[in-house]
């Protein structure tokens, strides 16, 4: 049985070996002059402006959702498009509610977003 699997071990251990051995090498040759304006904190694009901990706004985590959302559609779609003409109506139907309640969700989040965008800019103003 380990003769079946000892070309993968090998693969594996050589695609380490090569990940350290190149991360070593741009250490070594790479050039480091570090200064006070690489050393701050940056994120996004943006200058961090206070503290680390404040609290998200929730379309943040409605949008990340969304994401997670269509990511698992897809995954579940495009096997049943690849044999389609094969699983008959049924899966057909079963497909269409599936899709059916994604998009309800979808309106939903989208209606509770600018509900909450529009409360959270007027509060600002």
């Amino acid at each position: 049985m380990f003769e079946e699997f000892f070309p993968i071990f090998v693969l594996i251990g050589i695609s380490v070996f090569l990940a350290f051995v190149l991360m070593l090498i741009s250490w070594l040759l790479g050039p480091s002059r570090p200064n006070a304006p690489k050393l701050r904190p940056y994120e996004s694009g943006m200058d961090p402006i206070g503290d680390a901990k404040e609290r998200y706004s929730i379309s943040f985590y409605m949008v990340a959702m969304e994401f997670i959302v269509f990511d698992l559609e897809i995954v579940f779609i495009y096997p049943w498009a690849v044999r389609y003409q094969e699983l008959g109506f049924g899966t057909f139907w079963a497909v269409m509610v599936f899709l059916t309640i994604l998009t309800l969700g979808l309106f939903y989040t989208l209606k509770k977003e600018s509900k909450n965008f529009s409360i959270s800019k007027a509060k600002q103003v």
